[in-house]
């Protein structure tokens, strides 16, 4: 009887310290990866939301676009067109997005953050041209990954309460911070926006960080590839609509497309080599 009592106690330690070096593990990456966004109202006068009463909370977001490594560790695929490890992942739909949180939340012993559910039709989508319309609702208290909110990512992009007002996430030259349609390729373009001559360049996605961080320590929030929120498009009605907001511009965009004040729209089943996301978490 001791024999099987001390073998259990050790067993239980093993498990234990397993348990602790996974938590550890997964407190570094949150440090390495992820940046704490204070919360406040907003002070870049850049911003949609300068002057407007919004209070905006602590939360976690990525330093860093999601990477192909990453979303192959939990996916097992690669679905990007310009391959590369450390370059953002593309060619993903919001749908695949929201799953992917759900994945890794699961696989990091999160709670997932989203529900999910493939079988009903999502009464709010309006769109004619997505065949998916997943329903999708959130668990507001989890401590899994999502996607930021539109607001969140603004507020991120611009600086958070650091602000210094730039045009673009961290600086005003645009050449700085961001990758887009004249400078993603081999040569820097000049003119007007000329798809055969940016494909003849040889413009892609580069390695996210390649560029200068903003105010926060996150990279990319302008250019290298637009960026999936939670949020619909239309302002005047938040739950539906035919959009979902994508962020920050991309490769194939104009300079205009990276500013932080800039959103674009996409269906929620829409992709593209230009098309990526970043994580958020809550910080409570």
């Amino acid at each position: 009887m001791r024999i099987r009592l001390l073998f259990f106690i050790a067993v239980l330690m093993i498990v234990s310290a397993c348990s602790q070096a996974e938590t550890k593990t997964r407190d570094k990456d949150t440090e390495e990866r992820f940046v704490l966004v204070e919360g406040g109202t907003f002070v870049s006068t850049k911003s949609n939301y300068y002057g407007e009463e919004i209070e905006v909370k602590d939360f976690y977001i990525g330093k860093y676009e999601v990477t192909q490594k990453e979303w192959y560790e939990v996916m097992g695929t690669n679905p990007s067109l310009f391959k590369g490890d450390d370059r953002p992942v593309e060619m993903v739909s919001w749908y695949e997005a929201v799953e992917y949180c759900n994945l890794r939340s699961i696989r990091e012993g999160l709670e997932p953050y989203y529900n999910i559910d493939k079988e009903t039709v999502d009464p709010h989508n309006k769109s004619e041209y997505d065949p998916v319309k997943w329903t999708v609702t959130i668990n507001p208290e989890a401590n899994g990954y999502r996607l930021p909110t539109d607001i969140e990512w603004e507020y991120a992009a611009s600086g958070g309460k650091y602000s210094k007002s730039y045009i673009y996430s961290g600086s005003h030259d645009a050449d700085e911070v961001a990758w887009h349609w004249r400078n993603a390729g081999d040569e820097y373009l000049t003119g007007d926006w000329n798809w055969p001559v940016i494909e003849s360049n040889n413009s892609s996605t580069k390695p996210v960080g390649s560029k200068e961080p903003n105010e926060l320590g996150l990279y990319d929030m302008s250019g290298n590839v637009r960026e999936w929120v939670w949020d619909w498009y239309e302002d005047d009605i938040i739950e539906s609509g035919y959009y979902r907001i994508v962020r920050g511009g991309g490769w194939i965009g104009d300079v205009v497309n990276t500013e932080i004040s800039i959103r674009g729209r996409f269906e929620a089943s829409g992709l593209g080599p230009d098309q990526g996301f970043r994580l958020a978490r809550n910080a409570s």
